[in-house]
């Protein structure tokens, strides 16, 4: 769970960069969301240092995450970036979100890796084009290719998932990355073609980590907006 992001950030513990005021309107869309969740499920307590879109690009940020992002995660020294590298690192260290099985285990990180690297880039591309082409002479051809690729990587991970609460047994990090892509689904109506994908999502939103998740994200969105309206 975060404390006062107003306090003074200490050399040691869980130090998470995130956005001052996030572009997802405190929808819990933001990459940092995943992060603030694996903490949560493994009872991390955790600091918040909120930046705005210009302190993401200055050296002291680029020299913790190099590509100017977010999140980044601090512990005792160690930096590292990247939303998955920072739920595994969370999940190996901490118990809760991976099983103790090897097999198993494998089987979970197998997961965590196709939920960003398979189940996750044809959904970018679908939303990119919605957002930055619909301008454009060849959106109208476009735009149903990539609504299929979509639904194909959907049905997919349905057919995988079946009838069982999660995908390999017991909640684990996998479930939580996987979960965390299909939000990004939400209100798009291309979920509506798969509704045990709907209800897995549920599952995970149920989860009392997730929600404290969500509420502090939720909540630092609303102060740094009430924020930026006192200053225009």
């Amino acid at each position: 769970m975060p404390v006062d992001p107003d306090a003074d950030i200490p050399d040691t513990g869980i130090i998470v960069t995130v956005f001052a005021n996030s572009p997802d309107r405190g929808r819990g869309l933001a990459r940092d969301m995943a992060v603030r969740w694996a903490l949560e499920e493994t009872g991390q307590v955790y600091r918040v240092r909120p930046l705005s879109f210009a302190a993401l690009k200055e050296p002291a940020h680029r020299a913790r995450q190099p590509f100017g992002q977010i999140p980044a995660f601090e512990r005792d020294g160690l930096t590292l970036f990247e939303s998955g590298a920072i739920v595994l690192h969370v999940a190996e260290r901490h118990g809760g979100l991976l099983p103790a099985d090897a097999d198993a285990r494998a089987r979970a990180i197998t997961w965590m890796f196709a939920a960003v690297s398979t189940v996750e880039p044809p959904i970018v591309n679908h939303s990119m084009a919605m957002l930055t082409e619909r301008d454009e002479d060849w959106y109208e051809r476009r735009l149903p290719m990539l609504t299929d690729a979509v639904h194909d990587r959907l049905a997919a991970l349905s057919l995988r998932l079946g009838d069982g609460d999660w995908l390999d047994g017991g909640f684990s990090a996998g479930d939580l990355m996987t979960i965390a892509v299909l939000r990004r689904l939400n209100g798009s109506g291309l979920l509506d073609r798969h509704p045990v994908l709907s209800a897995y999502i549920a599952r995970g939103e149920a989860r009392p980590a997730f929600i404290r998740a969500f509420d502090a994200q939720r909540a630092l969105f609303i102060e740094g907006a009430a924020a930026e309206e006192t200053l225009a």
